[in-house]
């Protein structure tokens, strides 16, 4: 009993200081991480540097709390270095692709291809920038979908970024039967484009018979806007055109075969 005894006030004291220290470390991290957001805030940073920093910041933090709690039971820090550092090794040989995930996080925040609230297209997903983490990007789709992406692939990939000029070209071809008069054709579509407040009158709109279908003579018109009207007009125009052209006459035609029947 003696010997339990002095086992327990050798160790007890600092297995509860220990618990002690972890519980309040953890909640005094929780609190350093919402004063770090406020001045994030405050200092008006780029969100996907938030959003990286944040995570980082929180897992550095946990790491140095959990190496204390440890000296404190008793664990010598040079002998607990070497085990990380042994860890650390095997960890790394073994999640090799999270450390690829890593370095495509840092390559991502230094090269900036894209940032939170872009909307991007890679490695056959696309959708708008949430969050870039330490390993992983996440994306949202139209249909409010989430896309977790690894980092790693994300920089060693081909991206499409929508959102990174301020003005897009929007491309529409419309086919009209072969007895339509071309000159009609052009001033109706050019007309219907100048009727759209948020068309850009710079570039020019552009109108011009592109190709003779099989059954129809097709026209591609040209458009340009800003990024974030893009689909409103993509949109807007099919529909306007094709009222245009019912109001004037003009036929649009739709693929269609005679069949002969032979007695």
């Amino acid at each position: 009993m003696n010997y339990y005894l002095d086992i327990l006030s050798i160790y007890g004291f600092k297995i509860l200081y220990s618990v002690v220290t972890l519980v309040v470390g953890l909640k005094i991290i929780k609190y350093s991480i919402k004063l770090l957001d406020k001045s994030f805030e405050k200092m008006k940073l780029d969100k996907s540097l938030v959003s990286f920093s944040r995570s980082f910041i929180k897992m550095a933090l946990k790491v140095i709390l959990f190496v204390t709690v440890a000296s404190m039971l008793g664990v010598a820090t040079t002998t607990f270095v070497a085990i990380l550092g042994a860890m650390s090794l095997a960890i790394g040989l073994a999640l090799q692709g999270s450390l690829a995930n890593f370095a495509g996080g840092v390559l991502i925040l230094g090269l900036k291809p894209f940032k939170v609230g872009d909307y991007i297209e890679s490695v056959g997903h696309s959708g708008t920038v949430e969050g870039i983490q330490i390993f992983h990007t996440y994306l949202t789709t139209p249909d409010n979908k989430q896309i977790i992406i690894p980092n790693g692939s994300l920089a060693n990939a081909s991206i499409i970024n929508y959102s990174f000029n301020n003005k897009r070209r929007v491309d529409l071809v419309f086919g009209v039967g072969y007895e339509s008069s071309t000159k009609k054709v052009k001033e109706i579509i050019l007309s219907t484009v100048k009727k759209h407040d948020k068309v850009l009158e710079t570039p020019m709109p552009f109108v011009r018979m592109s190709s003779h279908g099989e059954s129809s003579i097709d026209f591609t018109l040209r458009v340009w806007c800003k990024s974030e009207d893009y689909w409103d007009i993509h949109f807007d125009l099919i529909e306007e055109v094709k009222e245009a052209f019912d109001k004037e006459g003009i036929n649009i035609p739709y693929p269609h075969m005679d069949i002969n029947l032979l007695k």
